[in-house]
């Protein structure tokens, strides 16, 4: 439980968020990190348990969590940047970056990638199954990598832009396109053109011997013989589809920049806030329930209310953001363990702000 004198603290909603992640964590286990930002304003941000087993520190506001799928908000940002600077468009065609990508690709565009219509296989099912005895970081798959897996001929399961389908594969190839196109690794642009100027300084790209994560949160998960670390697989080192690590202190200032435009303009973002049409197979979300899609973004609504959102669901992680523009409510939840649902959760704390 927390403190009893925090409790007293809070106000009457931010004690209701309390109470749903004190019962749902002890102390001394992987936990949760939960931020509420209304109208400009963070009314609640706390961690709970620990960020790892074996130094036992306390999960906080400035804990960095793997966002998993949370990422490709940022990957769809990068992509809108290089558009306004003129570098790209959004109907360019992925064969304009890759000359070599099978005749069968040239109908996938940027935009396609971006709203996942494109066609393209997810790279796990391309994947030779994995070595159990070698290292898991032996054994990664990396962005070119990928790549090369959907170079295979025949590989779209449906002609681009007449179904949708999520795909994780889409993604990882526009961080490479965002390589190709401005010159720059993909972690260091987003760096340099995001993280950087939104004074994001503890939020990265992250890549095994290149950087390290600040204050890192390790993935865990638990089975009959109590809790085990279960931070990395076979897909954990790809970036633009779930490579970033964040934290709720950087993730305020992304929220921040949206309300404020001051990373892209209102027209900017109108572009992905806008819900791709399809003739078939209508987005769904993790739930199984009909959604919207945009760049980077679910759209649709929560109990009558407006919402852009996404999720994360990785090896030991569980994330998720839910943006309410209309009430100026933002709730973000980063878990380092695989047992709760991020999504339900950051959904019962909006309950609390939106129907007090």
């Amino acid at each position: 439980m927390r403190p009893p004198a925090l409790v007293e603290s809070l106000d009457h909603r931010a004690k209701q968020v309390d109470a749903v992640f004190s019962a749902l964590i002890s102390a001394r286990e992987p936990g949760a990190a939960v931020l509420v930002v209304k109208d400009g304003r963070v009314v609640f941000e706390r961690g709970y348990g620990v960020a790892d087993l074996r130094s036992l520190r306390s999960i906080d506001s400035r804990t960095s969590f793997r966002l998993a799928s949370v990422s490709k908000q940022f990957t769809a940002a990068a992509i809108m940047l290089l558009v306004r600077d003129g570098r790209m468009s959004y109907d360019d065609r992925l064969t304009g970056f890759f000359p070599d990508f099978p005749e069968s690709g040239r109908a996938v565009t940027i935009r396609r990638l971006l709203n996942h219509t494109s066609g393209l296989p997810d790279y796990e099912d391309l994947m030779a199954p994995s070595e159990t005895a070698s290292p898991v970081e032996q054994i990664q798959i990396k962005d070119a990598q990928v790549l090369e897996l959907l170079k295979r001929p025949n590989a779209l399961q449906f002609p681009p832009g007449t179904r949708w389908k999520y795909s994780n594969s889409g993604y990882v190839l526009l961080g490479l396109v965002v390589e190709k196109a401005s010159g720059l690794p993909f972690g260091r642009f987003l760096r340099e053109r995001i993280f950087a100027p939104l004074k994001m300084d503890r939020t990265l790209a992250y890549e095994r011997g290149t950087n390290e994560v600040p204050d890192r949160a390790y993935g865990h998960s638990r089975g009959p013989g109590g809790w085990r670390e279960t931070d990395q697989s076979p897909t954990s080192a790809t970036l633009g589809d779930g490579g970033v690590y964040s934290s709720l202190e950087d993730l305020a200032r992304w929220d921040e920049s949206l309300c404020r435009k001051t990373l892209l303009s209102e027209a900017e973002m109108g572009l992905a806030l806008e819900p791709v049409q399809v003739p078939a197979d209508p987005p769904v979300g993790p739930d199984g329930t009909p959604a919207a899609y945009g760049f980077g973004w679910f759209l649709n609504s929560w109990k009558g209310h407006a919402r852009m959102w996404h999720y994360g669901e990785t090896m030991g992680f569980r994330t998720a953001i839910h943006r309410f523009t209309k009430e100026r409510l933002t709730v973000v939840v980063l878990g380092n363990r695989s047992d709760l649902d991020a999504t339900v959760l950051a959904l019962k704390t909006a309950d609390i702000y939106l129907f007090p």
